[in-house]
């Protein structure tokens, strides 16, 4: 009998050996026995029982074995495309692996193939046989000889399936190779079969060595090849590596199916690969793709995550218009999205939508969305009210809606309520896990309650929960925040041997910390600690990094740091152009920041009101008022309004005082409604400038464009208060009961040293 170790393979650690290690000889001599035997000519022997007294001599036994598979193969119904399940009465153990290797090839030599095969696949079925590999070897071979590819193929692909069931894939898939030196051509099911098994067990870089080994040895992958390595790299959230699969699947003329395009964007939105996601789904609809309601949705939340609501509803009405209609999931998507946004109004007016909806009603998660949204919104009576419409409902709040109200209630400083529901939760059946207990522990780090955050923790550790990486980096932020960066770097230790390998919001936070103490070396070293543990930096941490630089004075750097962002595919969003904007703007360097304000408003980033101010004031500096005019004037006018004033107040503490007079008219030429702190921050300026004339000019003008009983309540503190003055000594005080406007204005200005 030749030994088992002559059947494994050799060289395949890192990669499947091309050379093959088992000839053609030792492969024939496994199926020596069937050129020996001829047991089925002639023979009729009576039932084997697994009850007989003595055992049958082996060739006794073979033949039997062989009887009873040919009765039970002729007496069932089956196709010709699949054997039949045998029924064979026979002890298992009785039978010895050389005895079930001369069967197949008997009954494959004697019987034909379809046979043979329905007695291989009753033997597999045994652990005993099922990785059994010369069992595999000598079926394939018979049924090669026979000139069977086909089934050849499929027994190998079952070899490969059962071997990897034990870890040895690669042993499996070595043999596979092996066998083309016995005539058994690779065919493109192997390849898939292979491939996908891999890819489920996560040994996706190994499933690109199959992939690559057997197309350099012809095979021609199709498309569910390329496919089965996308899903693997979406469902592991290495978008990167998806991205390549799907472009070179693409170029070859396939298209993704529904289910595979929802976990395509489902992957790259979860990585904050939005414009990347919405490229693939218009992508797919060009190529013929039809795409359904679950196509829809999931692009639908992805916009929602990345704060795009706008574009959200655009999408919506386009699924409308196509003929779908939003269910329950697409309307629970769009209120998330709306309280991430902190528009809780529009939520609820959405959620009242599909109450009164005789279609779908709202279920746990869309109540949780909306409980959620007014806690971050420490809306805490609505969210307490919306519970109750819950369980009038019928519907039982789940962990994340006790969740949510716990952090809510921590939020407001209400750690009574918060431990109530935790008392609560465990009544209705909902154990508190480590997430209940992390929105605790959170808000009492951030109303400065970290021991009592630590005595919570042990009390976890009771019941047998383990702190999890937000655990860890709730108390690691809290740490940092106090400047407490050795205890910080000691829990960072502690999470590492607990078997928790940090995120990248635990190096993020870490990296954060750092910057804002200007160590951009130590933040350097956990930016590429965090590379190379495999993790992608967010835009978090790019924009981390930005801002550290850009407080170093390190301008080349910051600008470095957002370029690399960029050609990641890591979407900066207006936090981080306004960083790198008013960071350029410190250093004068207004061409720069020009050129990433355009840059923001071509990829429709809205500019926060920061950068727009800060902009405004640069071209200010340089007395270019038009241009700063210009960078305002696409605001609406609730939001110019505002930003006007900030930047007139700005301006003023800079004793700005003509720009802000300048602009000060232009606030009244759209408002007559003036902001009583921009009035006294350009008075005070005026008077601190010894500008007396520009105020009167003003103060005249806010006179004549105002009635006289709207600016006696709107200025009668602003002028008289604001500055320190009191009414008691003021001239006008005892003149009437209702002072005028114009009097108000003359006994401030004889009431301050103007």
């Amino acid at each position: 009998m030749v030994s088992f170790h002559v059947l494994r393979s050799h060289g395949l650690r890192g990669k499947p050996s091309r050379t093959p290690s088992l000839t053609l000889f030792v492969i024939r001599s496994l199926c020596y026995q069937t050129h020996h035997h001829n047991f089925l000519a002639n023979s009729k022997q009576p039932a084997f029982s697994s009850t007989s007294s003595s055992p049958s001599p082996p060739q006794s036994l073979v033949k039997t074995v062989c009887s009873m598979v040919l009765e039970s193969y002729y007496q069932q119904f089956h196709l010709r495309s699949s054997p039949p399940r045998l029924n064979l009465q026979i002890d298992i153990d009785s039978l010895t692996h050389e005895q079930a290797i001369t069967v197949v090839a008997s009954l494959a030599n004697e019987a034909g193939s379809m046979v043979a095969l329905s007695f291989f696949y009753w033997a597999i079925g045994f652990a005993k046989f099922r990785h059994f590999m010369r069992l595999y070897i000598v079926c394939a071979t018979s049924l090669i000889s026979n000139g069977n590819f086909e089934r050849a193929h499929e027994v190998m692909q079952c070899m490969v399936s059962s071997f990897a069931e034990i870890g040895r894939l690669k042993e499996g898939f070595s043999m596979v190779i092996e066998m083309t030196n016995n005539g058994l051509p690779l065919i493109t099911s192997t390849l898939n079969r292979v491939v996908g098994i891999a890819c489920e067990m996560g040994l996706v870089e190994y499933a690109e060595e199959v992939f690559d080994e057997m197309c350099a040895r012809g095979v021609c992958a199709d498309a569910s090849s390329y496919k089965l390595m996308v899903v693997a790299y979406c469902r592991m959230g290495r978008v990167t590596e998806a991205d390549r699969w799907l472009s070179a699947m693409l170029d070859r003329g396939a298209i993704l199916d529904n289910a595979t395009l929802t976990l395509l964007i489902t992957a790259f939105c979860d990585k904050g690969f939005v414009s990347r996601a919405f490229w693939y789904f218009d992508k797919m609809i060009v190529k013929g793709l039809k795409p359904n309601l679950i196509n829809f949705t999931s692009l639908i939340n992805g916009l929602c995550k990345r704060g795009s609501i706008k574009q959200a509803f655009e999408l919506l009405e386009e699924m409308v218009r196509k003929g779908w209609k939003p269910n329950v999931y697409t309307h629970t998507v769009l209120i998330d999205g709306l309280c991430k946004k902190g528009w809780t109004e529009k939520a609820f007016r959405l959620f009242l939508k599909l109450v009164r909806s005789d279609n779908y009603k709202p279920n746990v998660h869309t109540y949780t969305a909306m409980i959620s949204g007014y806690c971050k919104e420490e809306k805490m009576n609505r969210a307490e009210m919306l519970l109750e419409r819950m369980k009038e409902q019928g519907l039982l709040p789940n962990t994340n809606t006790y969740t949510s109200l716990i952090y809510g209630h921590c939020k407001v400083g209400n750690f009574e309520r918060a431990y109530e529901l935790m008392d609560l939760m465990g009544k209705e059946g909902c154990t508190p896990n480590i997430y209940a207990y992390n929105a605790i522990i959170d808000g009492l780090c951030k109303k400065g309650r970290v021991q009592e955050a630590y005595e919570l923790l042990k009390k976890a550790f009771q019941l047998e929960l383990h702190a999890d990486k937000i655990t860890y980096t709730i108390l690691l932020s809290e740490h940092l925040k106090q400047a407490e960066t050795k205890q910080a770097l000691g829990l960072f230790c502690r999470m590492v041997k607990a078997g928790l390998n940090p995120d990248i919001h635990a190096y993020t936070t870490l990296i954060a910390a750092f910057c804002r103490q200007k160590k951009m070396k130590e933040s350097e070293i956990f930016f590429q600690e965090a590379i190379t543990a495999g993790l992608f930096p967010t835009k978090e941490t790019y924009t981390s990094m930005i801002c550290g630089y850009l407080r170093d004075g390190n301008i080349s750097l910051a600008v470095k740091y957002f370029q690399r962002m960029n050609q990641i595919g890591c979407a900066p969003d207006n936090i981080t152009y306004g960083a790198l904007i008013s960071g350029l703007c410190k250093q004068s360097k207004l061409d720069e920041s020009c050129q990433f304000y355009e840059s923001m408003i071509d990829k429709g980033i809205s500019p926060c009101e920061v950068t727009r101010v800060t902009l405004a004031y640069e071209y200010c500096k340089q007395g270019d008022s038009a241009t700063a005019m210009i960078i305002l004037e696409s605001l609406d006018k609730k939001l110019w309004i505002r930003t006007v004033n900030t930047l007139i107040r700005k301006l003023c503490s800079e004793k700005r005082v003509g720009m802000a007079a300048l602009f000060f008219h232009k606030l009244l030429d759209k408002d007559q409604n003036v902001d009583r702190v921009s009035v006294a921050a350009l008075k005070n300026a005026c008077y601190e400038s010894n500008k007396y004339a520009l105020f009167c000019d003003l103060s005249q003008r806010i006179t004549e464009g105002i009635e006289d009983d709207q600016l006696t309540s709107r200025l009668k503190w602003l002028f008289i208060a604001g500055e320190g003055v009191s009414i008691s000594s003021c001239p006008i005080r005892n003149s009437s009961p209702s002072p005028s406007a114009s009097e108000i204005i003359i006994s401030v200005q004889t009431c301050v040293p103007f």
